[in-house]
């Protein structure tokens, strides 16, 4: 069984998130914050990390290069729902996810991308 760290600071959509993916079969660890995230990965092994774009604090960005410096073969998936005045999911990409999800998303969509990065 895959164990996915899921890291967004809404709780509603931590949650529903949490879920979906445990009800296909995997287990999720679930943080609050990017800083909680970090502190699970010292003690738990991870096969994908779900990655929110913003929240305060330490942002996705942010979180995304830190990965990329001490977990370099981490896969990594970027969630947001922002679209302002530059794609942000873009950007998370060009700082090493491997891949994007944009908010609202669909279960079906999140299913496939996490499938997809544990095959």
């Amino acid at each position: 069984m895959a164990t996915i760290l899921l890291i967004d600071d809404e709780d509603q959509v931590r949650i529903l998130l949490q879920i979906a993916l445990e009800g296909a079969g995997y287990r999720v660890l679930a943080a609050e914050s990017g800083q909680h995230g970090l502190r699970l990965l010292q003690h738990q092994a991870v096969d994908l990390i779900l990655v929110d774009i913003f929240m305060p604090e330490m942002d996705g960005f942010e979180l995304i290069q830190r990965l990329r410096t001490t977990r370099p073969n981490s896969k990594i998936i970027a969630i947001s729902g922002g679209s302002w005045e530059w794609d942000y999911l873009d950007t998370a990409k060009h700082l090493g996810a491997n891949d994007t999800l944009k908010k609202p998303l669909s279960l079906q969509e999140l299913l496939h991308a996490v499938s997809s990065q544990l095959k």
